[in-house]
């Protein structure tokens, strides 16, 4: 069975060939807090990297992201931790 971590992943990576891409599953350090379920799988934190997002605003980042991911990933997932930026602006 393929995790939440590996889909996010192979979602970003075909959408948008980051140059760094850093998928972590962060649930435990939200245990207790809402949306926490046993097992994780429901917080992450990704860090991508790709001249795709180049130009685009910050909320024209997010959207595309979650449009690359589809409504089963986001739908399945509390919470996503972004930090995007384009090839041109990392420095």
């Amino acid at each position: 069975m393929v995790g939440m971590k590996d889909k996010i992943e192979v979602a970003l990576k075909d959408a948008f060939a980051p140059t760094h891409l850093n998928v972590q599953d962060v649930s435990e350090s939200h245990r207790g807090h809402a949306g926490f379920q046993e097992g994780g799988e429901s917080h992450f934190d990704v860090v991508i990297r790709s001249a795709a997002f180049e130009g685009m605003s910050r909320l024209a980042q997010h959207r595309a992201i979650h449009k690359a991911l589809g409504p089963d990933i986001v739908g399945a997932i509390h919470a996503l931790a972004l930090d995007v930026k384009s090839d041109r602006s990392v420095g």
